[in-house]
């Protein structure tokens, strides 16, 4: 266990704007702080709070972050700082810092923030010699404050800072205008009306490019590819026939810092015009502004934001006197450092760029999204797309995305109704364009899904392959979806019309899928049980010294259970990988008994459904009452199948979309390789694969590979990711357990890939 107590750590915050999922980075950077032996500090209103100094610089306690990780925006205050930026008010904060021995800042903001937490950095010596001199502090005090470490975390709702892949915020901004859209969409189709919505984002258009493909919208605008001259004539013929094929809505996403080729802003009120006086439409616009930025975190917010801020303490402690500032970023799903200048000065590069018009420098540095463009001509190829397992969100999109973009490869989509049931019984159809209109924020499954295996059915399935002449399948669901592929596989010794490529999408809550991080459908369940739990725990706000003791789904993968304990602050989670017994129960409960001591007087406990077949849900309901009695009461709730429906997330459509779309992509070079003597044929490993985010990336990995990692028993992966982060569950709940360091993360540096991009401003509905 870490004990650090040279050098006494200052957790700061500064921001230009407060946005959600702060206060979960600011929780975990101060109990992993307090964790280590440190003692750890709050500046309020950021750096002014840092000049001002006085009440300003408070010591944090383990009790002063409960209850925050719901709270949007940051506890500890933000404010607009111009004494900061004069050496005169950077020579206050050192001497603030330096009368507290503190030498340690954890800054999280954007890059204004982080530059400036920079130059402060670079200054320090100067700074100490500058009050020294004038007899503001001792020459002992300036050498126990020789040197300044700086750990930065990004909190920004725009995404539009180089070296991360996701900042603190933008998840919850995006489930804010998701939601937004949705309900506009309702009304849009009830008056057959044309909506455009103006999305916050500064210069980079990713909120605007996201929703709009989590919504379907017919066109975006971002600032970083304006439109072609002439425009506004492609835009209304788009709108003519989206609406010529039978829909009753146009929906038009614009970024705040559109603009045009000749650098003049493209704004609603510009759109709505030109669409009321060409088309005749009924027309409304819809500036989202500040709601964005408001409203309860989202569980990816609190989860990145505590994994941050464990990476942020990490980062401190091995700091050196040479070590350059750092900001801890998210690449793919795997916590990185980066240097904090070379990251400022690429986002910087960007900006500049994009004012020079160099617009396909800025998409490059950026990296926003490839998109590939067709020729639409007819390729004779004919792919099967069908749902397997329990249903869950996003699977819709998913089939849209892969429908979609099998018919711009020019291939002819087939649906298949039921699952591997439904592909034996043949109910399988044309798809077209216009059917999976709308599918991107629907739950469930509009396909059907069951869980019939094939096996029983090799043959049937074999015989209506050939009949419809189907030469790849698209297989979306959970781990039946995966035996099922499996079984495929092996059936092709057999029987040659299951001799074509086919790729598995992961699309389960349970996210017990081998070959991926993460499942299609797990983070609308997490946001669900994570909702629930800040609801549950607000019940006992009255009542006082109370436990709940939570079921959630998952079958004996722990993910659910740990993931939402971790975002909802529990303060255990029993899982069927992690094993417990009898002992580890009357700890937690002894735990508990000493948490009703302090000023949080209330608990939270979460449990797999199958975590363990004796010790149920019940069971450890009936434990903690019968132990608890005098102390606290318990109370119990089994979610069941709630955790199954709902809306889809921002992110699992977005998610959703690009599993589906790279599928068929993929599925179309294969075919071109499996293509001989005027036939498809495909016995190979690498052409039965599932796609999965591994880390850094999406990857296509054989079905026949991943079948060594599984455990086909309890239907889970030999090993899973996310059980690093449990040790940050107990920690954060103030368990004293050793914290794994083994594997450390490095310092990285930012890679500029200059890859060729073609971003089309028009999304089709």
């Amino acid at each position: 266990m870490y004990n650090w107590l040279a050098n006494d750590w200052l957790m700061k915050l500064t921001l230009i704007l407060s946005v959600s999922g702060m206060n979960a980075a600011v929780r975990a950077t101060v109990r992993v702080g307090l964790y280590t032996g440190a003692k750890v500090f709050f500046v309020h209103e950021g750096y002014q709070g840092l000049v001002d100094g006085g009440d300003n610089i408070r010591p944090a306690t383990w009790e002063s972050v409960s209850m925050m990780l719901q709270l949007g925006g940051t506890v500890i205050g933000s404010a607009r700082c111009k004494d900061f930026q004069t050496r005169e008010g950077r020579l206050k904060a050192a001497l603030n810092l330096v009368k507290r021995g503190i030498t340690n800042l954890c800054v999280i903001g954007g890059d204004g923030s982080l530059t400036g937490a920079n130059q402060f950095r670079t200054e320090w010596s100067g700074l100490l010699g500058e009050l020294i001199s004038k007899g503001k502090i001792t020459a002992e005090e300036a050498k126990c404050a020789s040197h300044l470490n700086i750990v930065g975390m990004v909190g920004s709702i725009d995404n539009d800072f180089c070296g991360t892949d996701m900042t603190i915020g933008t998840d919850s901004a995006l489930h804010r205008i998701v939601e937004v859209v949705d309900s506009i969409t309702t009304t849009a189709q009830s008056h057959q009306r044309a909506f455009i919505l103006e999305v916050m984002g500064r210069h980079c258009g990713y909120l605007a490019l996201v929703t709009a493909l989590s919504c379907g919208a017919d066109w975006v605008f971002i600032p970083e590819m304006p439109p072609d001259d002439g425009w506004e004539d492609h835009l209304c013929r788009r709108l003519m026939e989206t609406r010529n094929r039978g829909s009753r809505l146009n929906v038009i996403i614009v970024a705040e810092g559109a603009m045009g080729r000749d650098g003049k802003p493209i704004t609603c009120d510009q759109i709505k015009e030109l669409v009321t006086k060409r088309l005749g439409y009924d027309t409304r616009a819809t500036i989202l502004g500040h709601v964005q930025r408001g409203g309860t975190p989202s569980a990816f917010d609190r989860i990145l934001g505590s994994r941050m801020g464990v990476e942020a303490v990490m980062a401190l402690l091995e700091a050196t006197p040479d070590t350059p500032a750092c900001v801890v970023s998210l690449s793919g799903n795997q916590a990185v450092r980066l240097p904090l200048m070379e990251c400022v000065q690429v986002t910087k590069d960007v900006t500049i760029a994009m004012k020079e018009g160099k617009y396909d420098e800025a998409v490059n540095s950026v990296s926003l999204l490839q998109t590939w463009v067709y020729s639409l001509c007819a390729s004779n190829i004919n792919v099967a797309v069908l749902n397997v397992g329990a249903p869950c969100a996003g699977m819709n999109a998913a089939v849209r995305a892969a429908v979609r973009i099998g018919i711009i490869q020019g291939h002819s989509m087939l649906a298949v109704h039921d699952g591997f049931e439904g592909l034996a019984q043949g109910k399988i159809e044309s798809i077209t364009w216009n059917s999976v209109g709308g599918w991107t924020g629907k739950g469930g499954s509009v396909l059907g899904t069951k869980r019939t295996l094939p096996a029983k059915h090799i043959e049937e399935i074999s015989l209506n392959i050939a009949k419809y002449n189907i030469h790849a399948l698209v297989i979306i669901g959970g781990f039946e979806a995966f035996s099922g592929g499996l079984e495929l596989v092996h059936a092709r010794q057999k029987y040659e019309e299951l001799c074509i490529p086919l790729v598995v999408i992961p699309a389960t809550v349970s996210n017990n899928v081998p070959g991926s991080d993460f499942s299609i459908g797990a983070d609308t369940a997490l946001n669900t049980i994570t909702s629930t739990c800040d609801r549950i725990k607000q019940s006992a706000a009255g009542t006082k010294r109370r436990v709940f003791i939570i079921e959630t789904m998952g079958g004996y993968c722990g993910y659910l259970a740990t993931m939402s304990g971790l975002a909802a602050g529990a303060d255990a989670a029993y899982i069927f990988e992690e094993k417990f017994n009898i002992r580890d129960l009357e700890v937690n409960v002894e735990h508990l008994v000493e948490k009703m001591k302090t000023t949080v007087k209330r608990g939270l406990i979460l449990r797999n459904e199958n975590s363990n077949a004796n010790y149920t849900t019940d069971f450890i309901f009936n434990l903690y009452s019968e132990e608890g009695k005098g102390i606290f009461d318990c109370r119990k709730n089994v979610l069941g199948h709630m955790q199954q429906g709902g809306t889809p997330t921002p992110f699992d459509r977005n998610f959703a979309t690009k599993m589906g779309a790279k599928s068929v992509l993929w599925l179309t070079e294969k075919l071109k390789e499996c293509y001989r003597h005027g036939r498809i044929f495909a016995n190979s490993q690498d052409s039965a694969c599932v796609l999965g985010m591994r880390k850094r990336g999406l990857m296509f990995q054989p079905l026949t590979e991943l079948k060594e990692q599984t455990d086909f028993e309890h239907r889970i992966p030999r090993t899973a990711w996310w059980l690093k982060l449990r040790p940050i569950l107990k920690i954060l709940a103030k368990y004293k357990i050793n914290l794994d360091t083994s594997e450390h993360t490095h310092m990285e540096h930012i890679i500029s890939k200059r890859t060729p991009v073609t971003l089309s401003g028009k999304m089709k509905e």
